[in-house]
């Protein structure tokens, strides 16, 4: 990222109210608090968070009619979702396809590009923080909806059959205390 460009999204969107009371002197402090915070560069996560809510902002009123964001639903993420799928760099074999399955497929083919589902994952979980805090509430938030959970994961498992790799959740392990006997078992000894 340039220098020239590194600071320029940082005051956009700011919630800084500019009447000063002047009374007390913890206005003042709370004042010069948040132009410190406009100051500093964006994290990874909150330049990228901005991003795609933009996008996804462009992406409502590029529709015809434009959508407003108080008009969103999951339907709307749902279509957004699949339009992403054009800029996608995920081979993922369809099941005519000879390499259907094969983790390692030995030549190329024709079958589609997508988005991965890891991408996509991840994208409406900024999405869906985006949201809320520019004020939408979270029992309305089109990108928690169970409609999108169900999409996510009907991409999970077809992006993993398609790689013949089956996908596994992680188990939380559990803490148990091993003795200097090995033995795993939470009774005391005798």
């Amino acid at each position: 990222m340039s220098s020239s460009s590194k600071g320029k999204d940082i005051v956009e969107g700011s919630s800084r109210s500019s009447a000063n009371s002047g009374d007390g002197g913890g206005d003042d402090q709370h004042h010069h608090h948040q132009q410190q915070q406009q100051q500093l560069p964006l994290s990874r996560y909150e330049s990228q968070k901005r991003r795609d809510w933009n996008t996804f902002g462009q992406y409502l009123r590029n529709q015809r009619p434009p959508v407003a964001l108080s008009q969103c639903n999951s339907n709307h993420v749902l279509e957004f979702l699949r339009y992403l799928d054009q800029f996608g760099k995920t081979k993922v074999h369809l099941q005519g396809c000879l390499f259907f399955g094969q983790t390692e497929p030995p030549g190329p083919c024709t079958c589609p590009l997508r988005q991965a589902w890891g991408s996509l994952d991840a994208l409406i979980g900024r999405l869906r923080a985006a949201y809320e805090e520019n004020g939408g509430l979270p029992e309305t938030n089109p990108f928690a909806s169970g409609a999108i959970r169900v999409y996510l994961r009907e991409v999970r498992d077809s992006q993993a059959k398609a790689r013949g790799i089956p996908y596994k959740k992680k188990k939380k392990k559990r803490n148990s205390i091993i003795k200097p006997n090995g033995d795993t078992s939470n009774l005391p000894l005798q």
